[in-house]
């Protein structure tokens, strides 16, 4: 092997393994800076060594055993004498001496543990929405602060505020880096699958900017989702909600490529071509629902999942099962109530039982002040008027939505809505 290709196996192991990485050496140390910074080390001993003496049988253990060695002698330097820390370097020097080989074979069997840990630590409910999703990204997902600040169309110094932020508040809190378990995992559980959906969200339909899907944080997120499926305990009931979440993005990922024209612009679910819907995410996708259904699960992902299977087994726009998305959502709104599922609930009943029925719904919620600035409340109110024939009333809430709309994909197609409206007679 070559010093470029040993260089490109170093640099692909350290992506796969930095989650994991992380996970164990946080759990040791009680610090994400700390975990990172040794990781990183690892990184640099391994760039050293392995174009030497070759790629280790096991390199994530090779890299864990480097990065403990590098934390002995950083408590050390440091002279941290005191009795947690004193605990920690007799656990960390138990493997100092230990010849590679030794040390690969006795590698942690409980890093699966140590990883659903820190995704539930950087998730933590003391954290904001937005500080958990860039921590998450960052620590678990291996993005860097420019990737994530891109991703999110915010500036890199205030990705890395947040990121800084959310580290000092772990540290305060004297989080351990630890699984909750029963009760308490339970109630943290809502917290991490938000953070994952949101990162989801963001690449499925971004909220700024001149591209209406950013595929790789759907990717990201959807990684996520495995990981922590993958993690769960497999018949926890808390582990309907998990697959509902995993399923839900797996079907809806299964129509990125549809999602968009070649120009970039957007295309509703009901114009696009379902042969270029992705089989295999649909088929992953309906596998963990029935697995979320067979637990029971009938909380808000599992039934957002149910909703997007409609569609995927729908071969044809027409064949779309409207009158069960609407029951589906008649559901959604009692288990998990919001502005947002009345929005969407008025969309399926106007498709099930016609535009004056959705008209009649989305009138009942017009005035909520979470939807006062949404562009998609008078979206569809316009497409509901459109369809009853109202054609001036939707030209103005289609324009009134254009208005509200960050996005400059979703903008263009809203107003090319409002022309089409002088166009039918």
């Amino acid at each position: 092997m070559t010093a470029g290709e040993t260089h490109q196996a170093i640099e692909a192991t350290f992506r796969i393994e930095r989650a994991r990485l992380i996970a164990g050496l946080a759990r040791l140390v009680r610090s994400v800076d700390l975990a990172e910074d040794l990781a990183q080390d690892a990184l640099v001993v391994a760039l050293s060594e392995w174009p030497k003496t070759g790629v280790p049988t096991n390199p994530g253990a090779w890299l864990m055993a480097a990065a403990k060695r590098r934390g002995i002698d950083t408590f050390r330097r440091d002279k941290m004498l005191d009795r947690k820390h004193a605990e920690i370097a007799r656990t960390l020097d138990e493997t100092r001496d230990r010849a590679v080989e030794a040390i690969e074979a006795a590698v942690d069997d409980d890093l699966g543990d140590e990883l659903l840990g820190l995704i539930f630590t950087a998730c933590h409910p003391i954290l904001s929405p937005d500080a958990r999703a860039a921590l998450t990204l960052r620590v678990v997902g291996g993005l860097s602060t420019d990737e994530i600040a891109r991703a999110f169309l915010s500036s890199e110094a205030t990705i890395a505020q947040r990121i800084v932020r959310a580290k000092k508040a772990i540290a305060k809190a004297g989080l351990t880096f630890e699984v909750p378990r029963g009760a308490e995992r339970a109630a943290r559980l809502p917290s991490v699958l938000e953070v994952i959906y949101l990162i989801f969200n963001e690449g499925y339909a971004a909220t700024a900017g001149d591209d209406l899907v950013r595929p790789d944080l759907c990717l990201e997120a959807q990684r996520l989702g495995r990981i922590l499926a993958g993690l769960m305990p497999k018949d926890a009931p808390e582990n309907a909600e998990v697959l509902g979440l995993l399923a839900l993005m797996e079907i809806q990922a299964s129509r990125l490529r549809t999602r968009t024209g070649p120009d970039g612009a957007f295309i509703p679910i009901t114009d696009q071509d379902r042969a270029r819907w992705d089989q295999l995410l649909i088929r992953r996708g309906l596998d963990a629902l029935a697995r979320a259904e067979a637990l029971g699960g009938d909380g808000p992902y599992v039934l957002q999942a149910a909703l997007a299977a409609c569609h995927a087994r729908a071969r044809r726009a027409a064949d779309t099962d409207w009158p069960r998305i609407a029951a589906l959502y008649d559901r959604l709104r009692a288990v998990a109530p919001s502005p947002v599922v009345d929005l969407n609930r008025a969309i399926a009943h106007s498709m099930a039982f016609g535009p004056e029925a959705g008209l009649r719904l989305v009138d009942e919620i017009a005035d909520a002040d979470a939807l006062r600035h949404y562009a998609p409340l008078p979206a569809a109110r316009g497409d509901f008027l459109f369809r009853a024939g109202r054609l001036a009333e939707a030209r103005s809430e289609f324009e009134s939505a254009a208005t509200l709309t960050r996005n400059g994909r979703e903008r263009a197609f809203l107003l090319s809505r409002a022309d089409a409206c002088n166009g039918r007679h």
